[in-house]
């Protein structure tokens, strides 16, 4: 089959209102675009009517395709089962919720065609409380401090990358937010583009004060697999060394005060403290050595290799 230049992957879960007019908008958009295109949704187990009518549009539309879960397994997995299933050149991520305009895509696209692998759409003028737009600032903040990646609005679903980018990747937890972070690490080139943010007419909110918690802990993963996923011994031998030198310096002041000063160490809480070193360093060395046996058991997987190719002559 011809592969289409557009795939938009956009997860629904309970947005049966909101649903058939991003259909008509996207297919509006993408009409006047002038490219072959494809629409998948992908249900994230609706307890609504969403899916029935995915299931009407589709039989009135082949552009469109649709996949139901069997439960709400939540975004990331949503738009990694969209990567899966999409054969076009280029894919946009969005939400169904109608707060990211189709009309952008086009421009998102433009910007890509500039010399980028991905461009991600950044909400200026954001249409959400101010509870919820603070939090996203902190989170935004941490994540740059925390990854080095310089994008103001990792959290906005329109994004548009080329194909090769998200083939590349594994998601899971809350780690959507941080795939231009991932994208980074990996050599790709990042683009950002500000683009329309339109308040939420139907349906309710999915966002959460436990999604931010569970993205912190994603962060702390990224920043892990970013720096130490080559050589994991360099992060946990670094720890288990200071503390076996520290281990170490203990035990010699302890045996000095023993044999030169003749104080008994029975009684002495520094004692307690010097073994525990010495088994906190020994265990921190022997969790690297596992962790480096389990990368490489990993990027033995599926030919995964620690490194990625531009291009090959």
């Amino acid at each position: 089959m011809k592969e289409p230049d557009i795939s938009v992957v956009i997860p629904a879960y309970n947005e049966e209102e909101n649903v058939p007019l991003l259909y008509r908008q996207l297919k509006s958009v993408l009409g006047r675009a002038g490219k072959d295109y494809e629409i998948i949704f992908i249900d994230d187990g609706s307890t609504d009517s969403t899916f029935k009518i995915l299931e009407r549009l589709h039989s009135s539309d082949k552009k469109l395709r649709a996949i139901k879960f069997r439960k709400n397994f939540g975004q990331t997995a949503a738009i990694d089962a969209g990567f899966k299933a999409a054969s076009g050149k280029v894919i946009v991520v969005m939400d169904s919720d109608l707060q990211n305009d189709p009309e952008d895509i086009p421009r998102l696209i433009d910007e890509l065609n500039k010399g980028y692998d991905a461009v991600s759409g950044w909400r200026f003028d954001r249409k959400d409380n101010p509870g919820k737009k603070f939090f996203s600032l902190i989170s935004n903040s941490i994540r740059k401090a925390a990854t080095g990646e310089k994008i103001h609005d990792s959290g906005c679903t329109l994004k548009a990358y080329r194909k090769e980018c998200v083939k590349s990747i594994d998601l899971y937890g809350e780690m959507h937010r941080y795939i231009p972070s991932l994208l980074s690490w990996k050599g790709f080139k990042i683009g950002e583009l500000k683009v329309r943010h339109n308040p939420r007419k139907f349906g309710k909110s999915k966002y959460g004060i436990r999604r931010i918690f569970k993205g912190f802990l994603d962060l702390l993963i990224v920043k892990f697999w970013m720096q130490y996923s080559a050589r994991p011994i360099h992060l946990f031998g670094s720890f288990g060394l200071l503390s076996l030198f520290l281990g170490f310096i203990t035990g010699i002041y302890l045996v000095i005060e023993k044999f030169v000063y003749g104080i008994a160490l029975s009684n002495r809480p520094l004692l307690l403290l010097d073994v525990l070193l010495i088994i906190i360093g020994l265990q921190f060395i022997l969790f690297g050595i596992l962790a480096d046996i389990m990368i490489k058991v990993y990027y033995s997987e599926k030919d995964r290799e620690p490194y990625s190719i531009e291009k090959k002559l």
